[in-house]
């Protein structure tokens, strides 16, 4: 006797449909599992076995075959478990509804017939959404996050007899309801603050233009100058998340497992922060099974890269790809996968392998050639993707001791929220959302600066022996300058500012 069952599979971020097919045949007991399954699929004929007898099911004693449609698609994970074992039991006729197309089910099965929860609970409502399903079984786990779509019914389930019971229609489950606002109650809720950041105007002054125009930004300093400690801050001064960016950022870590239980949407911006002894596989995503990697996990967030020139050369030059396209697509022999990969690089690193060239306070103790060997670690082009370049010094002795109280995170993001509504009205219409995202076109479009602006900029040009690309940067950081002062137009004052934020690197690397 032949059953179907509807469930889903993720690739990438998002879901596609697959057709759970099971027949039962006379002949030696035999349970395959067909239609390209990977090792965890392969194992759910024990798990699926078990479940079913410990649930007092009769397991038919004749030869099963599961086909999972579409065929030619590899498929992973453990959520084919529940789909699987309720074609078994349709199949012997236990499950006595006869339509099972309107419910798309999802669910791993433990030995005793418990629902576990699965990765990718909230793009696969998604794509149910998408296709017209309206209903859809799964984890009791996962309901809180798959009920972030309102047009589908979400039926929570804790057991293989539960369900059963529900699709025979013996018993009744309520669907599953849960308020957005809950899940942003927390959105501005940070364990840090930059008021405990004493001294450092000059670099707050830094992070504030790069969150208030989402541009890339690397601190170069002797170690103790709070470089990580500014970086970690850098989130509670970002715009909070809207919707949209919540369900995109949800999708990455539901695919990633990283929800905790319970969790609906991850509310607040990302910060990730990996070793540099870190893959490039582990940053920018891939394996035998493709993943998604750090700069994918930082999506709509903060990327953190402390020791930048310790990072091996080539894990960073795949950074280059992410930081101008805001993607990463993965490329293997019978597929290729694409992650959305739109985060703010922040990076950190001493100026020399001892960390001390150029501080006043400690005598370097490298070579010329071992300060110019460290610093070439971060190749040019790289480092013409990261906008603002900043010198951190140690933190005075009179700074540290003050019992002033420093500015809060939540002044500076009330003035970073003004600035990216002047970008967010200026963008109307186009698909970007501030001002590091524009292509040279729009820069020529809304970054003219004032005459005698263009002067000062066309001189430093020829003295800095500054790149194409980085003329470009500087006046995007001019935008974003005149954008926090609230101005139309760009001025002297602005290019000047933002130069600095290309000259102190420029100097260090060409010593």
């Amino acid at each position: 006797m032949l059953a179907k069952v509807y469930s889903s599979a993720l690739l990438g971020v998002d879901a596609y449909p697959v057709e759970v097919e099971v027949d039962i045949s006379p002949g030696l007991p035999n349970f395959n599992i067909v239609g390209l399954p990977d090792p965890a699929i392969k194992e759910a004929r024990e798990r699926v076995t078990s479940a079913i007898k410990n649930s007092n099911f009769p397991f038919p004693p004749h030869r099963i075959t599961v086909n999972l449609a579409p065929a030619d698609v590899k498929k992973e994970g453990s959520s084919f478990d529940l789909p699987i074992a309720v074609g078994i039991l349709k199949a012997t006729g236990i499950v006595e509804k006869n339509n099972l197309s309107s419910y798309l089910i999802l669910g791993e099965l433990s030995l005793d017939g418990i629902v576990r929860r699965i990765n990718g609970a909230l793009p696969i409502t998604l794509g149910a959404k998408e296709r017209g399903v309206n209903s859809v079984i799964l984890p009791r786990d996962n309901a809180k996050e798959a009920a972030v779509v309102k047009e589908v019914n979400v039926y929570p389930v804790d057991n293989l007899p539960q369900v059963i019971g529900f699709l025979s229609q013996k018993i009744s489950i309520e669907p599953y309801k849960y308020e957005l606002k809950e899940a942003f109650q927390s959105a501005n809720e940070y364990e840090e603050d930059f008021s405990e950041v004493h001294g450092q105007e000059y670099v707050k002054r830094a992070l504030e233009i790069a969150a208030a125009g989402g541009h890339n930004i690397l601190m170069v300093g002797p170690p103790g100058a709070g470089k990580t400690m500014l970086a970690r801050r850098v989130p509670t001064i970002l715009p909070e998340l809207t919707l949209e960016e919540s369900i995109e950022t949800t999708k990455v870590h539901s695919v990633a497992g990283l929800l905790k239980p319970g969790q609906a949407l991850v509310s607040t911006r990302p910060f990730r922060s990996p070793h540099h002894t870190t893959s490039e596989a582990g940053l920018i995503g891939g394996g035998r099974v493709p993943r998604p990697g750090e700069v994918s996990l930082s999506h709509n967030g903060v990327l953190f890269l402390d020791e930048l020139s310790e990072f091996p050369h080539h894990v960073l030059e795949s950074l280059r790809q992410p930081l101008e396209d805001g993607v990463v697509t993965i490329s293997r022999a019978l597929i290729s996968l694409t992650y959305p990969a739109r985060f703010m690089l922040v990076a950190a690193m001493n100026p020399c392998p001892c960390g001390y060239f150029g501080d006043p306070n400690h005598e370097c103790s490298c070579t010329p050639y071992e300060i110019q060997k460290h610093l070439n670690k971060v190749s040019g082009p790289l480092l013409d993707r990261i906008d603002i370049h900043i010198q951190v010094s140690a933190v005075r002795k009179e700074d540290l001791l003050s019992k002033e109280k420093s500015e809060t995170s939540l002044s500076i993001r009330k003035r970073v929220n003004r600035a990216r509504k002047i970008q967010l009205s200026r963008f109307k219409g186009k698909s970007i959302y501030c001002n590091s995202q524009m292509n040279q076109r729009q820069i020529r479009k809304f970054c003219s600066p004032k005459k005698e602006a263009e002067n000062l900029l066309r001189s430093a040009i020829s003295e800095l022996h500054l790149s194409a690309r980085a003329y470009y940067r500087i006046l995007k950081i001019s935008r974003t300058i005149a954008d926090l002062d609230e101005k139309e137009e760009i001025d002297s004052s602005h290019i000047s500012e933002a130069l600095q934020y290309r000259y102190l690197d420029r100097q260090l690397w060409r010593r």
